[in-house]
């Protein structure tokens, strides 16, 4: 028995270690990509929904305003009119009168994915052809349109998606924890099928797509009943004949979940979200994490009386695992946190194959004071208000 739980140990760091030699090649083709000139610069309109005011929005939201691009414009959308994101959103509106900006209310959504339905009602306002989408948690610099758009020169271009560095912009641990994540292993996951598969997905953070492949997928409507809908976004409008380009622009995603249960249950939640999307793929995912191999390895080492042998196996799982945190968190985002931290990125791998095997475990989520539950294929839907007492008392 011993002996096949360290073959199995054995197996997983062999896995583990060509996945990061895979993510080395995939990070250094990334960086060797041409750049495009920076003169195309077609109006576009950003889509910038909201719900609430979460720590450190009206900084995020001003940098939208301090672009350096000719011609865009910014439509604002949230439930109420008295929704406090909206607020800020008009201060900034008035500092800024030269950019044109819409504000918007949506209402109740009628589809279980409330952002979407925002985005809805911005694209029927929305002037121009090329929509950018961004959350409200993320910063960018002043050059991030002319960077993004250039993909667009190309009339078979019908998304393009940016990289992200996670930035634990208000501090603490656990933050700083959950964005090294963001900045090494999703990174790590995205250019490794960019590489095998090419990009049939987008990354939420940033998402520019063309008014017409919105329409071709069947509007925001089709992307309402999903959680992942950046996902679909990218995969249905690939599914029409349309190229998806990963850019080379990186921007900044800022966590806001400083609180170890609030970061625990949010980097559940995408790890379920994956599972629903990319069922295969999510699967695979268990075989990339090294550092469980190596304590497994070193368990069973020790049991069979060869401690020296699981303590080097363990060893090498925590140095790939450092490695991979300061070529992909610096290499590739220029993380500064991922080189600093690099030596605490083992714990989060170690976090990471937890949370993998926990998102078999559950089906519900919860999200903006909601719950949730996944149906299938990455589709969700609200569970009815006495359903959702009886679980939270259960």
């Amino acid at each position: 028995m011993y002996k096949i739980l360290l073959i199995f140990g054995l197996f997983g760091i062999l896995t583990s270690s060509v996945y990061l030699l895979m993510v080395a090649v995939a990070g250094l083709r990334f960086r060797q990509r041409e750049k495009s000139p920076l003169d195309f610069a077609p109006p576009v309109s950003l889509l910038k929904p909201l719900q609430g005011a979460e720590p450190g929005l009206r900084e995020y939201l001003e940098g939208f305003f301090r672009l350096d691009y000719p011609e865009y414009e910014i439509l604002f959308c949230a439930r109420t009119e008295s929704d406090e994101g909206l607020a800020i959103a008009r201060g900034l509106a008035a500092k800024y009168p030269q950019i044109p900006v819409r504000i918007l209310t949506s209402g109740v959504s009628p589809w279980p994915n409330a952002k979407c339905y925002s985005l809805n009602e911005m694209k029927a306002a929305a002037r121009h052809e090329i929509l950018v989408i961004t959350d409200s948690d993320v910063r960018v610099t002043p050059g991030y349109l002319r960077a993004v758009v250039q993909p667009f020169r190309e009339e078979k271009t019908g998304v393009v998606t940016c990289l992200y560095r996670g930035v634990a912009a208000q501090g603490g641990f656990w933050a700083q924890l959950e964005g090294l994540g963001m900045s090494v292993e999703m990174t790590s996951g995205v250019l490794v099928a960019e590489m095998l598969e090419g990009m049939r997905f987008a990354l939420g953070p940033s998402m520019l797509v063309r008014k017409r492949c919105v329409d071709q997928i069947g509007g925001f409507e089709k992307l309402g009943h999903y959680h992942a809908d950046d996902f679909m976004l990218g995969n249905l409008v690939a599914e029409q004949g349309n190229n998806v380009v990963l850019s080379d622009h990186v921007i900044e995603h800022c966590i806001v979940n400083t609180k170890f249960m609030k970061s625990l249950a949010h980097q559940w939640t995408w790890m379920k979200s994956t599972r629903f999307s990319r069922p295969a793929g999510h699967l695979g995912t268990g075989l990339t994490f090294g550092v469980p191999f190596g304590f497994l390895v070193l368990l069973t080492a020790m049991l069979l009386g060869r401690p020296w042998w699981g303590l080097a196996a363990l060893g090498w799982t925590m140095i790939a695992r450092v490695l991979q945190s300061v070529l992909i968190g610096w290499f590739v985002v220029r993380d500064k946190a991922a080189v600093r931290l690099a030596c605490v990125y083992p714990l989060r791998d170690l976090m990471g194959a937890a949370l993998w095997i926990a998102s078999y475990g559950s089906r519900r989520f919860g999200w903006r004071g909601n719950l949730f539950e996944f149906t299938g294929h990455g589709v969700i839907r609200l569970v009815a208000a006495e359903e959702r007492r009886a679980s939270v008392n259960q």
